[in-house]
Parts: C-alpha cells; structure tokens; sequence
C-alpha cells in the first residue's frame, strides 16, 4: 500500500514538475531514480506530492545523480513551454 502511495506521488511529482505527457509516461525509470532519494531526504513530506515536489528541489544538491537528472529534465521542459495567458486577444 505504502509502495503504490509513493510511485502514485512521484509520478505526481514529475508531473508538477512539468514534465509533458511524454515525460511523465516514462514515469517507472524516474520513480526508480528518484524513490530513494524521497525516501531519504523527503520522507515526512508523504503522501504531500506538493511538499515532496518543494522538498526534491530544495535539496537538489543532495540528490542522487539520477534524480537529478529527472528533476533537470522536467525543469528544462517547463522552461521551454509556453505560459498560458488570461489575456483576450481582440
């Protein structure tokens, strides 16, 4: 139950983190890079997949090389994605 409760919230996590559909469908690798590094350094944040989120990059220094990467990688694809507007075009 724990298990399934912590893969449900990294994919989360990738997900807020702004990965696109295509990122967050390679969501087993990246819970494998990162599941111990929640673990490790998150642990009191579960099941709060927007505090793991906060927790992943606040101690992104700390984080496993792989986990870095997944987090690198989402941040780089948010970058890169248009912000939406509230703005009406006339």
């Amino acid at each position: 139950m724990r298990t399934s409760l912590i893969r449900t919230g990294l994919l989360t996590v990738v997900t807020l983190c702004g990965a696109t559909a295509a990122l967050a469908e390679a969501t087993s690798a990246q819970r494998a890079a990162c599941t111990p590094d929640v673990w490790r350094l998150c642990a009191s944040e579960i099941p709060n997949i927007p505090g793991i989120t906060a927790c992943l990059r606040r101690e992104k220094p700390k984080l496993s090389p792989a986990c870095r990467q997944v987090m690198n990688e989402a941040d780089r694809e948010a970058a890169t994605r248009p912000v939406a507007s509230n703005e009406r075009r006339s």
